[in-house]
């Protein structure tokens, strides 16, 4: 393959990645069309990758306040059991966007697979409206009422 051929080839990858990015923009998923059609895949997608990206800068600034602040051990007892207790809701939260971040990079791995949309239990589709709502459900509605039925019982047992 000629150097032209390749420069033409990727200036062609590029231009197609920046009709989709904007496409996506302005683009919002209905049921009309064809379920996880390639216009979805890219909402979807891109989507998640902005959340994640949201996540980390976040996580990133908040690091970097922490870091800056310089909070000297207060002798005060009080003063110590309130910054504790700041520590274990920070500690807390982090721990909950960590395991959301796992969440996004396996749907974004089910995008890549073309799963991403469908049931892990009947293999139906899980619905546009149910995954813009909630771009990482891995249960269609009904599924995941049964699942949430069956984890009540076994919890009262």
């Amino acid at each position: 393959m000629s150097i032209d051929t390749c420069k033409n080839t990727n200036i062609l990858t590029r231009f197609k990645y920046i009709i989709n990015m904007k496409a996506s923009k302005k683009y919002t998923p209905n049921e009309k069309e064809k379920y996880m059609c390639a216009k979805h895949k890219t909402y979807f997608k891109k989507r998640l990758n902005d959340w994640r990206n949201e996540i980390i800068e976040t996580n990133s600034k908040n690091l970097y306040f922490k870091e800056v602040d310089h909070e000297i051990s207060s002798p005060d007892i009080i003063d110590q059991a309130s910054s504790q207790t700041e520590k274990t809701v920070e500690m807390r939260t982090l721990n909950r966007q960590r395991k959301l971040l796992s969440k996004i990079d396996k749907a974004l791995k089910r995008i890549n697979d073309n799963t991403y949309g469908y049931c892990e239990d009947t293999g139906e589709p899980i619905g546009i409206k149910r995954l813009i709502a909630r771009p990482i459900a891995t249960l269609s509605i009904e599924a995941q009422e049964k699942h949430e039925k069956n984890e009540k019982i076994f919890a009262e047992d």
